[in-house]
C-alpha cells in the first residue's frame, strides 16, 4: 500500500522501480504524487458527429495515443474511410492537444488482402478489429465465418505484421452469455493461433480467468490482452445491486468475482502481456436507461484514477507504469511516449453527469469520490 512505501516526510522523494523511464513517488506532507510516462489507450470508442466532439477532450487530456474502434454506422471498413474518420477526430481535438488517434479497420466477410496491404502502407491504420456478427454495439456487419471467408486476409495480416484485435465472444444463442468468452477461446481463438502462429492478436477487454490463462499460455509478444477499469473493479453483482443498473452494463458482460480477481492478479503481476484499454463507450443517458439499453460504460474521465486505485490496493504502484504506458507500445512496435503525466493523491468527486446539447452522458462511478487525480506535466 502507498503508506508503507512513503512515510509522510516533507519533501521526501523515494524512487520506485524504473520501467522504461523515470518514475518517482513523492510525498509533500500528506500529499502523494506519482509521475509516470504518459499512458495510451489501446481500446477506445470515440463515436462520431456531436458525440465525438463532446467526449474526445476527455481522452485527449490524459492519453497520448489511442487505438480507435471502427464500429460506426456505417463501419470503417476501408483505409480511405479510416483516413476521413481520423481527420474528423483531429478537427474535434482541443487546439493545444497532441493526442494521436491510431486507426483500425472493421473486418468483414468481404475484406480483401489488398485492403490490408493498403492499410499498412497508409501509416494511419495500425490494426484490424474482429467483431463476430451480433456480438456487441454496431457489430451486425461483422464476421460470420472467420476461417471460411477471412483466412486469406488473416494470412496477409500476418505477413504485414498487422495485429488482429478480437472481440472474444461467440454469438451462438445456445451458449450462455457468461460462457461466451471461454467458448470463443476454445473454438475460435485457440485454433486460429495454431493455424497462424505468426499472426499478432490482442484479445480485447478480457473478462475471465480463462482468458488470463490463455494469454499467459501463448508466446509473449504474439498474443496480448487489454483490460478495462470496469472488469478490474466490478463483478456481475454491480449490474443488479439495488435494482437494475444500466450504466454498469457492458459487453462482454461483467463476470463472477473469481474472474475479476484473476484479472487483477494478472495485470498487477508485472506481466508484459497485459496493457491498458479502457473500452470507454459513451451512450446518451436516454439510450442507456431505456427498454433496450445500450451496452457500454463511459470511463474516459476516470480511467487513470481507477487503474491507480487497483494497483494501489494490490500494493503494486511500482508496476502501474508498465501496464499503462510501456506494454502497449512495445507490443505494437511503436515508440514509447516521452511526455509524462502526474497522478496526485488527492480526493475529487466524479460528476453525476456530463451535459451536452444532445443530452447527458453518465460516467463510470458517477457521484463517487476517487483518490487519484491525473494531470499532464
Amino acid at each position: 500500500m502507498i503508506k508503507s512505501l512513503v512515510p509522510p516526510c516533507e519533501g521526501l522523494t523515494v524512487p520506485i522501480a524504473k520501467i522504461g523511464g523515470s518514475k518517482q513517488l513523492k510525498s509533500k506532507g500528506l500529499r502523494m504524487e506519482l509521475t509516470i510516462t504518459q499512458p495510451d489507450d489501446w481500446h477506445l470508442h470515440l463515436r462520431d458527429g456531436d458525440l465525438l466532439k463532446a467526449i474526445v477532450p476527455h481522452s485527449a487530456s490524459h492519453f497520448g495515443r489511442a487505438i480507435v474502434m471502427p464500429n460506426l454506422k456505417p463501419p470503417i471498413t476501408t483505409t480511405a474511410a479510416a483516413v476521413v474518420y481520423r481527420d474528423f477526430i483531429l478537427k474535434a481535438l482541443p487546439s493545444d492537444s497532441n493526442f494521436t488517434p491510431l486507426m483500425t479497420l472493421y473486418l468483414t466477410d468481404t475484406t480483401s488482402p489488398d485492403e490490408i496491404k493498403l492499410a499498412k502502407r497508409s501509416g494511419v491504420v495500425f490494426a484490424v478489429k474482429l467483431y463476430p456478427a451480433g456480438a456487441t454495439t454496431n457489430s451486425q456487419d461483422g464476421v460470420t465465418d472467420l476461417f471460411g471467408k477471412c483466412l486469406p486476409v488473416l494470412e496477409e495480416m500476418a505477413e504485414q505484421n498487422m495485429p488482429l484485435l478480437v472481440h472474444g465472444e461467440v454469438t451462438d444463442p445456445n451458449v450462455d452469455i457468461f460462457d461466451r468468452e471461454k467458448v470463443f477461446i476454445d473454438t475460435v481463438l485457440q485454433p486460429l493461433i495454431q493455424r497462424l502462429p505468426r499472426l499478432k492478436v490482442v484479445m480485447e477487454h478480457i473478462t475471465t480467468m480463462d482468458a488470463v490463462k490463455f494469454v499467459e499460455s501463448c508466446k509473449e509478444g504474439s498474443v496480448a490482452a487489454t483490460v478495462t477499469p470496469q472488469h478490474l473493479l466490478l463483478n456481475r453483482n454491480a449490474i443488479f445491486q439495488g435494482g437494475l443498473q444500466p450504466h454498469n452494463y457492458c459487453l462482454p458482460v461483467l463476470k463472477r468475482e473469481i474472474h475479476r480477481q484473476a484479472i487483477v492478479s494478472a495485470v498487477t503481476s508485472g506481466s508484459k502481456r497485459f496493457f491498458l484499454g479502457t473500452d470507454s463507450a459513451p451512450h446518451e443517458k436516454s439510450k442507456k436507461e431505456s427498454a433496450c439499453g445500450c451496452a457500454g460504460i463511459y470511463n474516459a474521465p476516470v480511467a487513470l484514477s481507477l487503474y491507480a486505485k487497483v494497483f494501489e490496493e494490490m500494493g503494486a504502484l511500482d508496476k502501474l507504469e508498465a501496464f499503462t504506458s510501456i506494454n502497449g507500445p512495445d507490443f505494437y512496435g511503436l515508440p514509447r511516449n516521452t511526455s509524462k503525466i502526474k497522478l496526485n493523491k488527492t480526493s475529487w468527486k466524479v460528476p453525476e453527469a456530463f451535459s451536452f446539447s444532445f443530452g447527458d452522458i453518465i460516467p463510470m462511478f458517477a457521484g463517487n469520490t476517487l483518490e487519484w487525480q491525473p494531470s499532464l506535466i
